[in-house]
This record gives structure tokens, C-alpha cells and sequence, in this order.
């Protein structure tokens, strides 16, 4: 409803060098008239879009010039400076398309001298020699063959060059490639500018043809004949190159058959050639020599899948296959690339393999169809419904129609839909409706079960070939079964199509056989009624769901019928309310009527006029017990058609009505959709508002004498300031102390919207509200009193509605502004962990304000440490955002001094991971690649970094222990010994056995009982916040002293991540413009590393993987290569430590291999998506070949670790499809490790066995253990992992034969439960058919033992 504002185009402005400059001004008069003086006026723009009207002015100026002109100096020298400009700009930029738009139209005397101009410019581009600006000539010759004719007629005087500089360029950076491995940036750099070069080889023989006229270019003498095999030759080469990208591939298969296409004779044995490639029966006697020595390899090695596969492409796409100009050996090799991609279908397993060759399917039942218009009757006879290659197919969709990638399934359905296509064009004339493939394929259909996203699809392409009467005369419930099937939000789309297909086809069929008055009635029997009985009676599931996929089409296809709902539902809406589960005819009316309204079929004024609903109906709604009838009430006044609908009265008081009764609501969903709602209907007052404003300001005296009649503006505008008004009183009273989370939630979110939407613009004068006018100190008090909610989210949105408001707020009072400050230092150090986040958004809040400076600097006893001034050129944020950091940093360092002597006290008094959360939150929302005070800030990183090792130093004992739960530490250092037996007094158990459970008393005033212990000294105690306590007696727990060991690992892993994310590094030492360097970054890294692969606590290595993440991520896109390399290094060294085993290895074998998983899964997950990803395939071999010893091994730690780390890696989503090849292996390694006799094994088999199995079949969201949502047939199953079949099988049998023991006794196999739970999710499917390579029934005999 809200209409998005034009994103402003930004066009880069051409730049002239000064030599072309001086030639210029020397042609151009003085009176700025001539051409040479509007290009130079043109070339000293800043401006793009200004250089782009004068191009248009410069080429209407030459278009006027006579023939006698054409050949003067400055029009020569003119044209030259506009082909040094089309060259210079970049592919995108849109002032290259205005001119090659502008010049195409030039007079002929023009264009010759235009074209000698680009020659030259062109000469001067193919002299490049810099590898790096290869691609901008690569651009530039896409640009001049993409409709541009003097570009076109320029490479074609070149042709010669232009081809001998493509080849050189694919040989130059094939090269460079070689040289680059390991440098994934650089590496995938080159792959885009290698594709690049394979397009442009293949446009140049597709748009410039003239030069391929005759023979005497085949001569083998000839240097485009010379050329064009070493491109082909180029080509094949990397078409064979399993190492480059899939699209370098593919694109290479694609320009080897248009090259041989066009090189190739006879014609006519062109198709029999790619046959014998395919089928690897080429006989190189009877090829050419040129095709012999260009693409040896491909006759002679033996090729691969992929490359089979992108040979089949480019036969498809590049193969002229209309009209039947190939002939029979045409028609033969269409059917030997179907059989070459159907075999291809179940050995290629990768995703991007998977990808393309259900694309290349689809692609090839186009050319089918195109081969059959004009074929001969033995290919019709061979594509049929009832051929083998169509059944083929559709084992192929049957398999394909749900799987995981949402590619593949599309192009599953386009294959359905072009298959019945194909049988329709083999026909002879017969009725297509009677024909006996399309009665069994439509009875296959109907018999599958609901729960198959497959069947929706393809019944819908279905009803479009045999008309849906067809169908309904099967069933005629068919319509109400469809909808009962939209409880599931997953199907809940694919139904709401189907039913859209069906109910459109319908009355498409009903117009032409009966008379409105008729076809109207059966319509709505058919489609409306079975609608309006589960719009009142269906669950709440289904019901939402019908109502925003099904209804807002049903509207759209007959807006007519929306009359009969509200009749039908008006007559039953006093006796039918509805209840907490059912929406009722009343809540059936509000969702009609929203649904009408939002899609533009009634405005809110038609129906209070027209009685359709009263204004108590739409009361009831909104106070509904129902929740989602309220939001439908809701929904029926904020959602309009046009953003600009005026707000009626009666709208604004029931908007009042519901926020009064409303902001309560405990279900987020419903929170979530009330704030949305409204925020679209505060954007609807701006923009009538405005519009409201434009009118006023458009008409004249006499025109607002008369409309005041009608329509007072001004009225308006104060009703919508009064109304919105009003809104904040409610929504501020419901901040009160004390009041819900769900209130203050809503209020908070609805404030922010308001907030938002009402801000003025800069320019803009007329502002119908500011909230900033309705705030005063009382509110401000009252947000930031929402700071202390033990809720983040109120805290954030708290601090958002302050940070908007920030400018109109007045915080200059020193006492204010201290007391404040001093409440978050208390805060900081509280033992209560929400509280250190409510100090951290406090902090933030007050750096904002210029008095917060003053304040730091009056705390005397850190003043020493500031050498910061008000007089600084720096931000007041960078000033007080230093000054805070520092302050806490002071305190921070005495803390940890302090802790190093007694952790304990540290927990009960003081714990310190607060002071490092307010530093990290401090520094993330100041901008650090535009700081002013760049010294100061550099040796704040370095502190900040050494003073998270030390904290670090003091808390990791306690995560790193074996056994962290239950621990509380005992300093064991010999020169405090005294210290140690003080220690050991307070915690030792007393007589009972209450030592993990009861807490340990701690006072402060020990040093009498120190000094009984010892004769040395007390140790002063430092702490300002801690002196003058004596008397205080804390409780102190293990537990409590692992949440501050634990939180504060938490706290230093974030903040050293989000130094190395957000900071600018420096190379070197000397650089000035980074913060933190590159010795720093990889200390970072093997801080990370070692509390990795060494914590034990969850918290902690949790959280140190979450700062690893960001490192790793900016690692991988480092420019150094020292540092972009340390993940692979990393990786590499942690296997091998994994596989080795070392004694004195400290890697963690309990705990699930505790942070080991998360360690490996930072470090691939860095790897670029786009690459090739070699370190993950290493990996999970690796991995693979662990979790499955060939040996039995007297050490299990490695296949422990392994199948641990697999788990994590399985689960892990950012993998995608990557990881799917590997499924087979971790079922294979899962199953067999249940059998070990080690528990270890067999506990981290079965983790993974789990994983896996809701990676194949899904997260299981419903109690039915006999529902088919998570299931699979058996084809399917075994077609995505075919490896699995013969093992399952074996595994089976080995399990039935070890129950059939001769002993008698009934034995079970250890791991016959993990096969009969899979075996139990496969099913079999009447679409199988009675021939399936993968057949369910050699299981059964196993299964019946």
C-alpha cells in the first residue's frame, strides 16, 4: 500500500585528459557556439546527468552538419574525443548507453568519419597488455556489438585483430590461473573475466557474420581460420577443467559447438558428430584434421558427467533445431541427448549439477517441441505418452517434484507441462480429452495423497490440457479436499494455485456452455460455498491461511461474487459470533470485507453507507475473543488500495477504540501484525495528508470557496493531528512502571512507527505531526526508565524512539546527566547479567549529549588518564565515546587486578564482564572509518586488546576445566600461600555434603582471620567501587563464579570480533589510516583458536565461535596474504591434530568434542559462497574417512571427534547444498558406528544418525507418527542417495541373519533400529510404476524374517 520513493539515479561524469583538453579548446570559438565548444562545455561537467542532456545537444548538432563539414579538422578531432569518451566510461555506466543510443542515428557522411574515429580508438584498446584491464576491453567490445552500429562496424574493419586478441587473452589468463591457486579472491576475479572473454568470443561470431561470407577465411593459411582453432582449442580445454567455475564450464560447451558449427562441413553431419561425442563413439579418421588437433580430447579421453552434461547444453542452445533444417540425424540426436541426460540424472548428485541439468531437461523438451512441428512420424512415435523416453521423463519429475532445491522443482513442473505438450503435438487430430495417457496420468494424480507438493503443480498443468470438468467428474469434493489441505502452511500456496487454475478454467468453461444466471449459481456452489463454510467453522490454522492465499484470487476472478458472500454471511452473523477458536460468520465478514477493501474492491464509506456493517459489528470485531477476527477488524481500517485514501472520522475513533483494548495482546504474532497495521495506516494519513497540503496550495480563491462546501481541508488536517495526538496520550500512560512487556512492547514499537513516518524532511515545510512537540521531560523519563526492562527488545526499542527524538531533547543539566552516568557504572558492575545491557544502552544514549564529557572528567581519580578536550576538531560521539571507554577501561584494569588475587570476591562484588559489554556496545555505533582522533584511538585498541588476554588469563581456568559446573578455583601460586589457605577457610564444606550447593559465605572484613592464618600483610584493596564495603557479606556459589567466568569469555570473544570486523587494519606499522594491525588480527586469531579447541563450558565456546565467525570472515577478504591463508592453515593443522591423536593433545573427547565442531565450522563457513569450495569437500573426506576406519584402531578419539564435527557440519545451514553429496556417507558412517562396543562411538553415532535424518526428511512438526509430511517414497529416496541402496540392503541382511542365530535365541542387531526407521520413512508411490532399478520389494523378505 505504501508506495516506495525513486531511489536517485547516480551517473559517473566522464573526466577529459589535459593533451585531448588543449586540442579541444584550440577548436572552440569564443562565443560557445560551434561543436567543439559544446563538447568541451561537456567534458568539464561533474555532473553525469548533466553531461548526458549535453551528449544529446552534441549529437542533434552533428546529425546537422553537411557533407562538407563531415571532413573538417574539428569535426574529426570532435568525433575522435567522443570515441576516447564511449571507450573511457564503464559497461554500466548509463552515459555509455545515451551516446551509442544518440550516435546510431547519425547521417552516413557522419558515421564514415565517426567509424574511422572508433578504429582508431579500438587499435588503441586491443594494445592492452595488462592482464588486470582485460575485462574493461572485454566490456568495451560487448558494448560495441549490443545495437550500436557504429560499434559493430568498428570490430568489423578489426575483425582479424579483435579475434587474435581474444585468444591471446584466454591463453594470458588460463596462465595466470595456474599461478593464482590458494587465492580464492583473485581466483574468482579471473574465473568472471574469463567468462567474459568465452561471451565475447561467441557474440562476435553471432552479431558480426559479415566476415564469414565465402571460403577463403577456411583456408588453413588464413589468421581467422588460425584464430578460431585456437580459440576452439582454448575452449575445450576448459571445458575438460574440472578446477574452473560450473559457469566457465558451461559456457565453454556452449562456444565449442557454435565454433564447430560454424567451422564444421558438410552441414548435414554436423548433428552425427555431436552423436558420436555424446555417445563417445567418434572415429577420428572420419572428422577433420582442425577438429582433430582443437578438440583431441574430446574424441579420444573419456569423458566426464559434467562435461557430458555441458556438451548437451550447448548441442541444445547452440543447434538450430526449427523447421527441421537438421533432418533425421536431427531427430536422432535429440533422442541421444535425452538419453545421455536422463542417464546423467542419477550419478549427478551436487547441487549446481542437479541445477543445470534440470534446466538442460526443460531446455530440451522446448527443442522437442520445436523439432516436432516439421518432424517425421517415427520421432512422434518415439515421444509420445506411452514412448520410453516420455515415461523416462516422468520418473525423472516424479523423483525431481520435491526436491530440497526450489530450481530444481520449478523446472520439474516446466518438464511436466512441456510433456503433455509433446503428447498433444504427436496426436493426429484425436480428442485430447478421451485420450487414454492423459486418463491414466489424470487418475495417477487423483490417487496420490494431499501432503505431495509435487501433485498440486502438475494437476494444475493438467487441467489446463483436459479442462477441469474432467477432473471434477472423477470427484466432485475435490474443491473442499483442497481446501482442508491449507491447515499446512507449507502446502497452503501450492493449493491456493491449483484452486486458482481450476476455479478460472471453470468458469471459463461454464461462460461458454451456459447463460450468466446458470453458470453464476453452479460456479458458487462449486468454489464460494465450501469457502464461506471453513471461513466460520474451520480452525484458526486454516482459516488465516484460506484468507490470504485463496480468497484475495477468488475476489479477483469474480468480484461479483463477493455480494453473495456478504448476503450469505450478513443473514447468520447475529447468531453465528464465533468463539476463541472459531471465527464465526461475524469474523468470516470482517476477512471478506478487509480482503474486498485491501485489493481495492470497496471503500470503507460504500460500506457504512451501504449497511454491508455497522459500526458495532465492527466493535464486536475488534474486542473479538478470536485474535486473528481482530486483526481482520483491524485490518479492514488500515489497509486500503490507494495510499492516499482520506481517513473518515468514524475510522479514527474505532482506531482509538481498539489501541484502548488492545496493547495487551501476549501472542507476538499478533503484536507483530497489530504495529504493522497501524504503521501502514500512519503512512496513509502522511501521504494524504501531503496531498491534502498540494491541493490547498494548487487552487485558486474562488475554487476554495467552493469546495469548502464540500470538503473542509483544514479541518481535516487538525482531525488527523488531534487523532495521532491523542494516540501518544495512550500509548505514554501505558509505559507506566510496572506495566506488561507485551504493552510496553506494542507502545514502544507504534511510537517508533510514529516517530519515523511523521519526521520532516529536509525541504519539506508541511508536517501534519512531530512527535518531538508532545514530548517533555516526564516521557523522556519514562523511556529511559524502559532501559531497565529485563527485556532486550524494549531496551532496543526504547533507545531507537530516544536516538530519533535525541535532537529536540534537552539532557544539558550536569546533575541529570551525572546521576544518569553514575547509574550505569553501578549498573556495569552488577551481579544480575541483564543489568550490565540496560548500562550499556544507558551509556549509549548519553554519549550523544555534549555535557557527558564534562562529567567523565570530574571523577578525579582517573582524571590522570583523559587528554581529551572540549577544543578537539573531533565529533562530540568520538569525543565522549573515547572518554567513556576510557573511564571504564580504568576501572576495568583495577578489577582484574583484583580478581588475579581472589576470583571469587571478583564474582560477589564486582564481576567484570559488564564493563566489557558497555566498551563493545560503545564502539558499535560509532562510525570507526571516520574517526578524527586516530592516535588516541590506536593505543585504546592495543589496551583494549591486552586487557582482554589478561581477563581472559584470570577466567579461563574455570571454562577450560574439565568439570566447570561444579568449580571453585584455588589459587596455587607458592609465594601466596597464605592467600591459598585463606581461600581454602572460605569454601571447604563444613561437616556436610551441601558443597555445589549451598553457597559460601565471603566476608570482606577476612583480615582478622587472615592474619590468625598468616603474618603477612592484608592486601589493600584497590577497587573504587569496592572500598569502604568492610562490613558486607556476599554469597558466593560455584555456580555464580562460573557465570562471571563465563560471561566474561563471552564478552572478550565478541569484543575482539568486533574490532577485527569493524576496524580498518594497518599493513604496516606507519599506515595512518587503520586502527589495529595485522600482528594483532593473527594474535586475535590464535587467542580464538587456543579457547576454541579448549573450552569445555558451552557458554563460552559458543560465544567465542560467534567473535571466530567474524574474523574468519574478514580473513577470507583480506588483501594480505599472510592473513587471508591462516584459515586453510588453521583447518589443516586442527585435522591433523584430530587424526594424529597426540597424548598430549588437550582437544576435548567428551562434551560432543565441546568447541572442536564450532572451530571447523567457523573456518569453512569463511570460505567465498561462490568458490569452488575445495576446503569443505577436503574436509568432509577427511572426516568421512575417520568416522569409517578400515581398521579397527585401538585409539577412537579421531572417529569420536569426526563424527562430532560431521553432526555440526551437517546441521549447519549456511552449507546449503554443498553438503547434501556427503549425506550417503554420514548415514553409512552413522549406522556403521552404532555397532562399535564403545559408547563414546556409538552416543556421537547416534547425534549424527539424528541430524541427518531431519536433514533428509525434514523438521518433524506434528505428534502423527504414521503422517507421510516427513516422508519420501522409496524411488526418491534412493535416486537422491543411490549409494545407500545396496548398503541398506546389506546391512539388512546381515541384521535378519543375526536374528536367525541357530542358537534360537532372538538377538538383535545393535543398529536394526536405525535401518527400520529409515526403511519406515520410505513409502511407496502409485506414480512407481512395476520397473524401478531402486525397487522397494528386495527389502520385504528381510523385513517379514
Amino acid at each position: 500500500m505504501v508506495l516506495k520513493k525513486k531511489k536517485e539515479i547516480q551517473v559517473d561524469a566522464f573526466v577529459l585528459e589535459c593533451q585531448e583538453l588543449e586540442t579541444l579548446q584550440s577548436f572552440a570559438d569564443a562565443e560557445d557556439q560551434n561543436l567543439a565548444s559544446l563538447l568541451l562545455h561537456c567534458v568539464q561537467l561533474s555532473d553525469g546527468i548533466h553531461q548526458i542532456y549535453c551528449i544529446k545537444q552534441i549529437v542533434t548538432l552533428l546529425k546537422k552538419m553537411d557533407r562538407n563539414s563531415a571532413c573538417s579538422p574539428m569535426i574529426k578531432c570532435c568525433l575522435d574525443i567522443v570515441g576516447v569518451m564511449y571507450f573511457s566510461l564503464g559497461a554500466k555506466n548509463p552515459l555509455k548507453k545515451v551516446l551509442a543510443s544518440s550516435l546510431n542515428g547519425l547521417p552516413e557522411h557522419i558515421t564514415t568519419e565517426a567509424v574511422h574515429s572508433f578504429v582508431r580508438c579500438l587499435k588503441e584498446e586491443l594494445k592492452t597488455t595488462d592482464l588486470s584491464l582485460y575485462r574493461k576491453v572485454m566490456d568495451n567490445l560487448a558494448s560495441c556489438m549490443e545495437n550500436f552500429s557504429l560499434g559493430k562496424a568498428s570490430i568489423n574493419n578489426l575483425f582479424k585483430e579483435v579475434l587474435q586478441f581474444l585468444q591471446k587473452s584466454l591463453v594470458e589468463i588460463q596462465e595466470e590461473n595456474r599461478k593464482l591457486s590458494g587465492n580464492s579472491i583473485a581466483e574468482t576475479r579471473l574465473m568472471h573475466d574469463l567468462l567474459m572473454t568465452i561471451k565475447v568470443s561467441m557474440m562476435l561470431l553471432q552479431k558480426v557474420q559479415e566476415n564469414f561470407q565465402g571460403s577463403l577465411w577456411k583456408k588453413p593459411s588464413s589468421l581467422v581460420w588460425q584464430s578460431m582453432c585456437g580459440l576452439v582449442k582454448s575452449f575445450t580445454n576448459f571445458l575438460m577443467d574440472g578446477g574452473l567455475l560450473p559457469t566457465v564450464q558451461t559456457t565453454s560447451g556452449l562456444a565449442v559447438i557454435l565454433f564447430t558449427k560454424t567451422m564444421f562441413e558438410p552441414v548435414e553431419k554436423l548433428p552425427c558428430l555431436v552423436s558420436d561425442l555424446l555417445l563417445h563413439s567418434v572415429k577420428c579418421a572420419s572428422v577433420p584434421e582442425w577438429f582433430v588437433s582443437s578438440c583431441g580430447s574430446l574424441c579420444t579421453e573419456e569423458l566426464s558427467d559434467s562435461v557430458l552434461l555441458f556438451l548437451c547444453h550447448g548441442a541444445l542452445a547452440m543447434l538450430e533445431w526449427k523447421n527441421g533444417s537438421m533432418g533425421e540425424n536431427g531427430e536422432k540426436l535429440l533422442l541421444d541427448i535425452a538419453l545421455v541426460l536422463l542417464s546423467l540424472a542419477s550419478q549427478l548428485k551436487e547441487s549446481n549439477m542437479a541445477v543445470s541439468l534440470s534446466r538442460i531437461l526443460a531446455i530440451w523438451t522446448n527443442s522437442a517441441l520445436d523439432v516436432l512441428e516439421s518432424s517425421s512420424q517415427n520421432l512422434k512415435c518415439s515421444l509420445n505418452g506411452n514412448s520410453n523416453t516420455t515415461g523416462k521423463l516422468l520418473e525423472y519429475v516424479y523423483t525431481h517434484w520435491e526436491h530440497p532445491l526450489d530450481a530444481v522443482r520449478h523446472q520439474a513442473k516446466l518438464i511436466f507441462k512441456n510433456i503433455l505438450r509433446i503428447h498433444q503435438a504427436t496426436l493426429k487430430g484425436s480428442v485430447v480429452k478421451s485420450d487414454p495417457f492423459l486418463s491414466m496420468l489424470t487418475e495417477s494424480l487423483l490417487s496420490l495423497e494431499w501432503h505431495v507438493k509435487g501433485k498440486y503443480a502438475s494437476l494444475g498443468c493438467l487441467v489446463a490440457c483436459v479442462g477441469v470438468e474432467n477432473i471434477l467428474t472423477v470427484d466432485r469434493t475435490i474443491p473442499a479436499q483442497i481446501l482442508d489441505v491449507m491447515s499446512d502452511q507449507t502446502l497452503a500456496p501450492y493449493a491456493s494455485d491449483l484452486l486458482e487454475t481450476m476455479f478460472i478454467n471453470h468458469k471459463s468453461h461454464l461462460i461458454s456452455a451456459f447463460q450468466k444466471t446458470i453458470w453464476i449459481n453452479h460456479w458458487h456452489d462449486t468454489w464460494v460455498s465450501p469457502l464461506l463454510l471453513i471461513l466460520c467453522e474451520g480452525s484458526p490454522d486454516q482459516t488465516t491461511y484460506v484468507i490470504d492465499y485463496y480468497l484475495p484470487k477468488l475476489l479477483k476472478c469474480s468480484p461479483g461474487s463477493l455480494s453473495y458472500m456478504i448476503k450469505i454471511l450478513q443473514a447468520s452473523a447475529d447468531a453465528n459470533i464465533g468463539s476463541c477458536n472459531t471465527r464465526g460468520a461475524l469474523g468470516a465478514l470482517m476477512a471478506c470485507l478487509r480482503t474486498a477493501r485491501a485489493h481495492g474492491h470497496l471503500q470503507f464509506r460504500d460500506i457504512m453507507r451501504d449497511g454491508l456493517l455497522s459500526t458495532g459489528y465492527v466493535k464486536h470485531g475488534l474486542v473479538h475473543q478470536h485474535n486473528q477476527v481482530r486483526i481482520d477488524a483491524l485490518g479492514l481500517l488500515c489497509e486500503t488500495h490507494r495510499s492516499t485514501e482520506i481517513l473518515t472520522m468514524e475510522e479514527m475513533q474505532l482506531i482509538q477504540f481498539f489501541i484502548t483494548y488492545n496493547l495487551n495482546s501476549q501472542s507476538p504474532a499478533v503484536r507483530q501484525q497489530i504495529c504493522s497495521l497501524l504503521k501502514k495506516l500512519f503512512c496513509r494519513i502522511q501521504e494524504s495528508s501531503q496531498v491534502l497540503y498540494k491541493l490547498e496550495q494548487s487552487k485558486t480563491k474562488q475554487e476554495l470557496i467552493k469546495e469548502s462546501a464540500k470538503w473542509d481541508h483544514f479541518a481535516t488536517l487538525q482531525q488527523y493531528k488531534d487523532f495521532i495526538s491523542s494516540i501518544c496520550d495512550k500509548l505514554f500512560e501505558a509505559l507506566f512502571p510496572g506495566s506488561s512487556h507485551p504493552t510496553r512492547f506494542s507502545s514502544l514499537t507504534i511510537l517508533g512507527s510514529i516517530a519515523e513516518i511523521f519526521s520532516a524532511p529536509e525541504g519539506q515545510t508541511q508536517a501534519v505531526f512531530q512527535l518531538a512537540q508532545e514530548i517533555d521531560s516526564t516521557r523522556v523519563q519514562t523511556l529511559i526508565q524502559c532501559f531497565a526492562s529485563t527485556f532486550e527488545e524494549v531496551k532496543v526499542l526504547a533507545f531507537e524512539l530516544l536516538m530519533k527524538l535525541h535532537d529536540m531533547l534537552d539532557l544539558q543539566d550536569s546533575e541529570n546527566l551525572h546521576l544518569l552516568f553514575q547509574a550505569a557504572m553501578d549498573l556495569s558492575i552488577s551481579t544480575k547479567p541483564y543489568d550490565c545491557v540496560t548500562a550499556s544502552y544507558l551509556l549509549n544514549f548519553l554519549i550523544h549529549h555534549k555535557g557527558l564529557l564534562n562529567v567523565c572528567l570530574k571523577y578525579q581519580q582517573v582524571a590522570h588518564t583523559f587528554q581529551i578536550n572540549e577544543d578537539m576538531s573531533a565529533s562530540t560521539m568520538e569525543k565522549n565515546t573515547l572518554a567513556v571507554i576510557k573511564y571504564l577501561l580504568a576501572n576495568l584494569e583495577r578489577e582484574i587486578f583484583q580478581a588475579e588475587k581472589s576470583l571469587l570476591q571478583a564474582a560477589a562484588s564486582f564481576p567484570m564482564y559488564g564493563r566489557v559489554h558497555c566498551i563493545t556496545g560503545a564502539l558499535q555505533q560509532l562510525p570507526l572509518n571516520n574517526l578524527t582522533l586516530m592516535t588516541e584511538w590506536r593505543q585504546m585498541v592495543a589496551k583494549l586488546i591486552l586487557m582482554s588476554y589478561r581477563l581472559s588469563s584470570v577466567v579461563s581456568p574455570i571454562v577450560q576445566s574439565s568439570s566447570p559446573e561444579g568449580l571453585i578455583p584455588m589459587d596455587t601460586d607458592s609465594e601466596t600461600a597464605g592467600r591459598l589457605q585463606m581461600i581454602l577457610h572460605e569454601i571447604q564444606p563444613r561437616d556436610t555434603n551441601d558443597y555445589f550447593t549451598q553457597a559460601k559465605i565471603l566476608k570482606e572484613h577476612h583480615r582478622v582471620d587472615f592474619e590468625k592464618l598468616t603474618d603477612n600483610k592484608p592486601v589493600e584493596n584497590v577497587c573504587p567501587e569496592i572500598r569502604g564495603k568492610e562490613r558486607q557479606i556476599c554469597d558466593v556459589t560455584a555456580q555464580m563464579v562460573l557465570v562471571c567466568c563465563w560471561r566474561s569469555m563471552k564478552e572478550i570473544s565478541l569484543l575482539l570480533g568486533m574490532l577485527c570486523k569493524l576496524l580498518p587494519l594497518r599493513t604496516v606499522s606507519e599506515s595512518s589510516d587503520g586502527l589495529i594491525t595485522v600482528e594483532q588480527v593473527k594474535d586475535i586469531g590464535d587467542y580464538f583458536k587456543h579457547h576454541l579447541l579448549q573450552s569445555r563450558h558451552r557458554g563460552a565456546f559458543e560465544l567465542a565461535y560467534t567473535g571466530f565467525v567474524m574474523l574468519t570472515e574478514i580473513l577470507s577478504r583480506c588483501t594480505s596474504e599472510s592473513l587471508r591463508t591462516l584459515p586453510q592453515q588453521w583447518l589443516y593443522n586442527v585435522l591433523e591434530e584430530i587424526k594424529t591423536c597426540d597424548p598430549s593433545s588437550k582437544l576435548c573427547a567428551t562434551r560432543r568434542s565441546a568447541g572442536i565442531p564450532f572451530y571447523i565450522q567457523a573456518l569453512l563457513a569463511s570460505e567465498p559462497k561462490k568458490s569452488k569450495t575445495s576446503l569443505l569437500k577436503m574436509t568432509m573426506n577427511e572426516l568421512i574417512s575417520l568416522a569409517v576406519p578400515v581398521n579397527e584402531s585401538p585409539n577412537i578419539i579421531p572417529q569420536v571427534h569426526s563424527l562430532n564435527i560431521l553432526r555440526a557440519l551437517f546441521r549447519d545451514t549456511r552449507f546449503g547444498e554443498n553438503i547434501i553429496p556427503y549425506i550417503a556417507d554420514g548415514i553409512q558412517a552413522a549406522i556403521l558406528g552404532f555397532t562399535s562396543p564403545v559408547w563414546a562411538v556409538r552416543n556421537s553415532s547416534t547425534l549424527l544418525f539424528s541430524t541427518l535424518i531431519t536433514r533428509i526428511f525434514g523438521v518433524k512438526r506434528g505428534k502423527d507418527e504414521n503422517s507421510k509430511k516427513n516422508r519420501m517414497t522409496g524411488r526418491e529416496f534412493f535416486s537422491r542417495f543411490p549409494a545407500l541402496y545396496p548398503f541398506l540392503l546389506q546391512q539388512l541382511e546381515v541384521a535378519a541373519r543375526t536374528m536367525d542365530s541357530e542358537t534360537g535365541e532372538l538377538k538383535l542387531h545393535p543398529s536394526l533400529f536405525l535401518l527400520l526407521l529409515i526403511l519406515g520413512k520410505l513409502y511407496p508411490s502409485p506414480m512407481d510404476g512395476t520397473y524401478s532399478a531402486l525397487s522397494m520389494a528386495p527389502f520385504v523378505p528381510f523385513i517379514m524374517r
